[in-house]
């Protein structure tokens, strides 16, 4: 494992972009970074690992009860009806007794179970591709690497890496625990051969982090301390190939951050550089279950983000069916 000295986040951040960098990889014009790791042969591979047609909704509920407290104007869904079972009672000009109901959501793209986009994070004004940050995103959107590229790729081989299970008392990994490659290595090998992480696979890790806010209470679920990626992951991240990553928290890395003055630095690695997907907030506690009472932890995973045009991430109902 690569040694961090706290002091220098910059420094380390600046190595892991050049050692770990795909810009170019797949063309100049490219919008999909890792998902081009995810092609017709591996969708074939994914599909093939249904058998007993069980299904599972990875995704948190979108509604005001929510973990989402106010950083950066997030807050939770706001659900409002504009025609209800009421107003058809009273007539709403449709003919021959027809009534019906419609309704109206408000919220930040990622107030609950999303993806974060290739136009989310940016490296020194520099985004995925070595593109300008303002070429990218302007008041009108991601111009470029808008979510909507990422509607028709995203299924496949899915894997569920139980971390938590694996290396935590309970099940659940102590808010602040670093997860490395040998964690993640230890994982594989107690889980056995259905857990194998290679090139095009869309990876889930749990660490029980949303098990216990279910528990005890949202609390700091949403931007305070929790399990996750330590740092020195990127490395990892880049040479396995996955096409994607989520996770059960809200910051897909440890929370505090390894460094002494650092705000999501494996972020400022995986996107710009990397071109990863990454997911958060996903709701992995069913699904692991199942996987633990089978020994089986591949699935066929299909995870579409809502193709808001222009969106730098956006809400997903994840599906995985085994």
């Amino acid at each position: 494992m690569r040694e961090l000295d706290r002091a220098d986040p910059a420094g380390a951040v600046a190595a892991a972009a050049k050692r770990c960098s795909n810009w170019g990889r797949w063309g100049d014009d490219d919008v999909l970074g890792t998902l081009n790791f995810l092609d017709e042969a591996k969708r074939v591979e994914g599909a093939g690992l249904v058998r007993r047609g069980v299904s599972f909704s990875l995704a948190q509920s979108f509604d005001a009860d929510g973990p989402q407290k106010g950083w950066r104007r997030r807050t939770n869904p706001v659900h409002t009806m504009l025609d209800t079972g009421l107003d058809a009672e009273r007539g709403q000009g449709f003919p021959h007794g027809l009534g019906g109901a419609d309704d109206v959501i408000f919220m930040p793209l990622q107030a609950s179970t999303q993806w974060d986009g290739l136009g989310h994070i940016f490296d020194h004004g520099t985004a995925w591709n070595g593109r300008r940050a303002g070429d990218v995103v302007t008041s009108e959107g991601d111009l470029v690497t808008g979510i909507e590229h990422a509607a028709a790729p995203v299924a496949g081989r899915g894997v569920l890496l139980d971390v938590g299970r694996a290396l935590g008392p309970g099940g659940e990994l102590p808010d602040g625990f670093s997860i490395t490659a040998e964690h993640l290595a230890a994982t594989i090998a107690a889980q056995g051969g259905s857990a194998r992480v290679g090139r095009g696979d869309l990876l889930l890790v749990r660490t029980g982090r949303l098990a216990r806010a279910r528990r005890e209470g949202w609390g700091d679920y949403a931007g305070g301390p929790a399990p996750g990626l330590s740092f020195t992951t990127a490395d990892w991240l880049h040479d396995t190939e996955i096409a994607a990553i989520a996770t059960d928290t809200w910051g897909f890395e440890v929370r505090p951050n390894e460094f002494d003055d650092a705000f999501q630095p494996l972020h400022q690695v995986a996107i710009p550089h990397i071109g990863l997907f990454i997911g958060e907030m996903w709701d992995l506690d069913a699904l692991a279950a199942d996987c633990a009472a089978d020994g089986r932890y591949d699935f066929w995973l299909t995870a579409a983000p809502l193709p808001v045009t222009g969106a730098v991430g956006a809400p997903v109902n994840p599906i995985a069916v085994k």
